[in-house]
C-alpha cells in the first residue's frame, strides 16, 4: 500500500447479499489477515491510511462493505475513487450469485435482506443491482458463487485471492448439471454423457434420479459405460496432479446430460466415490439440476 508503511495487501470485499461475503472473510481470517467485517465506506480509507503508518503491525487486511451500511453504502465508489487519487493500493473482491439461487439462499436461512424494508426479496435484489453495478466494474475479481458451496467458495477464493494460491488439498468439485438447463459458468473441465442411453425414456425411471437404485443400475449397465470410464480416469489421474503442479487450489469437474438428474448424477457419485478415497484430496458433489422436475412430453 505504499512505500512507507508495512501492509502488503489491502483487500475490500463488497457484492450481493447473500453471495457469500461472510465465507469470504472467514477464508482471510484464516490466512491470518485483520478483518473487519460491515465496514461504513467512509471509514475504509481512516483504516488504509492507519494501516499505512510506520508502527502498525498490520501487514494483510481485508474488510467487507456492502447495503448493510444503508445510505453510507452510497459512498463507496467515491471511497476508491479516493484511494486511488492518494495512492493507495487495495484489490476489490465482488460476489455474485443468480437471482434464483439469491432468493433461495434468504428463504433457506430466514434473513431478511437489508434493502427489503418490509416489501419482497425480488425488489431488494433488483435494487441492490443498481448500487453495485459500478463496484463489478471496477472489481480486480468477480466470483459468481451461484453453484458453490460454502467449502467450494472458500476454496475458490483462496485460489485467486491468497497469496502464493494453492492451500491445503486440492479440492474437487464434481458438479452435475443438465444441459437444457445450461452449462455451469465456473466449470474447469466438462464431460458430455449424453452419449449413454436415457433412463428418461423408461417410463419406470423418469420420475427418479442418479441417487436411485434402479437408474444407477440402469446407467451402470449401460453399453460404453465400462470404456468410457476406463478413459476418463486414467485423464483425471493425469490432470489433477498438473493442476496442482500450476498451483491450482480447487477443481470443478463439470458431468452434463440432457436434464442433469440420471446419468451425469450416476457417473459423479461413482467419481466422487473413486476420487474421494485419496487422501490428497477435498471431494465433493454438487448435483446442480436434479431436484427439477422432469420434462414431459
Amino acid at each position: 500500500m505504499g512505500d512507507d508503511g508495512p501492509i502488503e495487501d489491502f483487500v475490500v470485499i463488497t457484492g450481493f447479499s447473500g453471495a457469500g461475503k461472510s465465507q469470504a472473510m472467514a477464508t482471510f481470517e484464516d490466512a491470518g489477515y485483520f478483518c473487519v467485517d460491515n465496514l461504513p465506506p467512509e471509514m475504509i480509507g481512516s483504516l488504509a491510511e492507519l494501516f499505512g503508518h510506520e508502527g502498525s503491525q498490520v501487514e494483510r487486511a481485508a474488510v467487507a462493505s456492502d447495503v448493510r451500511g444503508g445510505e453510507y453504502f452510497d459512498g463507496l465508489v467515491r471511497v476508491l475513487d479516493d484511494l486511488d487519487r492518494r495512492g493507495v493500493a487495495y484489490r476489490l473482491l465482488y460476489l455474485e450469485a443468480a437471482e434464483p439461487v439469491l432468493i433461495n439462499r434468504f428463504k433457506e436461512t430466514r434473513r431478511r435482506h437489508p434493502l427489503a424494508d418490509g416489501g419482497s426479496v425480488e425488489g431488494a435484489i433488483r435494487r441492490e443491482r443498481v448500487l453495485l453495478a459500478p463496484l463489478k466494474e471496477r472489481a480486480d475479481i468477480s466470483i459468481d458463487t451461484s453453484d458453490l458451496s460454502a467449502s467450494r467458495l472458500r476454496k475458490v477464493v483462496a485460489d485467486k485471492m491468497l497469496p502464493h494460491g494453492k492451500v491445503g488439498k486440492l479440492a474437487v468439485t464434481f458438479l452435475t448439471f443438465g444441459f437444457k438447463h445450461g452449462t455451469p459458468r465456473d466449470a474447469d473441465l466438462t464431460f458430455d454423457v449424453r452419449f449413454l442411453p436415457n433412463p428418461h425414456y423408461e417410463s419406470e425411471l423418469r420420475d427418479l434420479t442418479g441417487l436411485d437404485g434402479a437408474v444407477i443400475d440402469y446407467v451402470e449397465s449401460s453399453d460404453g459405460i465400462g470404456a468410457f470410464y476406463e478413459r476418463l480416469t486414467p485423464l483425471l489421474d493425469y490432470l489433477l496432479p498438473a493442476y496442482e503442479r500450476e498451483g491450482k487450489a480447487h477443481l470443478t469437474i463439470g458431468i452434463g446430460c440432457t436434464g442433469g438428474r440420471h446419468r451425469s448424477v450416476v457417473i459423479a457419485e461413482h467419481l466422487a466415490r473413486i476420487y474421494g478415497e485419496r487422501d490428497d484430496l477435498l471431494v465433493d458433489v454438487v448435483h446442480r439440476d436434479v431436484d427439477k422436475p422432469p420434462f414431459r412430453a
